[in-house]
């Protein structure tokens, strides 16, 4: 197993995850949003893909930040990116409401388990960076796979234990989320953003013309048909 920079994010083992659970702290963030020191204090991040964004720029690499504002990203085989933010500075940015998060209970099959807590229940107050260290050490033993469990696989299943908006998040509705509501860093991140895809528009058109129009058009839709499918009609191809 392998963690960028050697950061301290802690291996240790969560308490009983049948407990009842909800995220500790306040509304207002622990620090502010820094972007020369990439910090972003309970964020979704995001950044474009070489290649892949200069022809699709809506698709891009994803991470989600600690509350001290510390980058994570599902970025290899069995390697969770702390503060290393992987293909370069982030260009967008989500910032999470602690109040939209709830961990819920998981229930237990056991009736006489679960009448026992009901007569003494017991509660216990986890932090969003407990949640978040519970994630990493699941896909620090993940295989990194572009196509079924890939940056987005590790940030949804972050947003599902933090039960952000009751949860239900996959690889779709995390991107739209983050292309619809995601905030520039700067207009400098968003050219650099825009930039490739507009110069490789322009020449595709220039010396490619229809053909290239095709072409783009069929990869677009074959990459968004792909998750499309694996998620919602194959439920167990796309990983959470």
């Amino acid at each position: 197993m392998k963690v960028a920079r050697n950061q301290p994010f802690g291996m240790e083992e969560n308490a009983d995850s049948e407990h009842h659970f909800m995220i500790g702290g306040n509304a207002s963030q622990a620090s502010q949003i820094d972007p020369k020191e990439a910090r972003f204090p309970c964020c979704l991040v995001w950044t474009p893909i070489p290649v892949i964004s200069w022809l699709v720029p809506f698709i891009g690499h994803i991470g989600i930040c600690r509350e001290d504002g510390v980058i994570l990203d599902f970025a290899g085989p069995n390697f969770v990116c702390v503060d290393n933010f992987a293909f370069g500075a982030v260009a967008r940015y989500l910032q999470i409401s602690k109040e939209k998060c709830r961990v819920l209970p998981i229930p237990s099959v056991d009736k006489i388990e679960d009448q026992y807590r009901q007569d003494e229940p017991r509660r216990e107050m986890l932090t969003w960076d407990d949640v978040l260290r519970k994630s990493t050490q699941e896909f620090q033993h993940r295989n990194y796979s572009l196509l079924t469990c890939n940056c987005h696989s590790f940030v949804a299943n972050n947003l599902n234990r933090l039960c952000f908006r009751t949860g239900g998040w996959n690889v779709v509705n995390l991107a739209a989320l983050i292309f619809l509501k995601g905030k520039w860093v700067s207009k400098a991140s968003m050219v650099r953003s825009m930039l490739p895809f507009v110069i490789v528009l322009i020449l595709g058109l220039t010396f490619g013309g229809w053909n290239f129009v095709m072409f783009l058009a069929f990869f677009t839709l074959a990459l968004v048909g792909w998750f499309l499918l694996g998620t919602y009609c194959f439920k167990n191809l796309i990983q959470l």
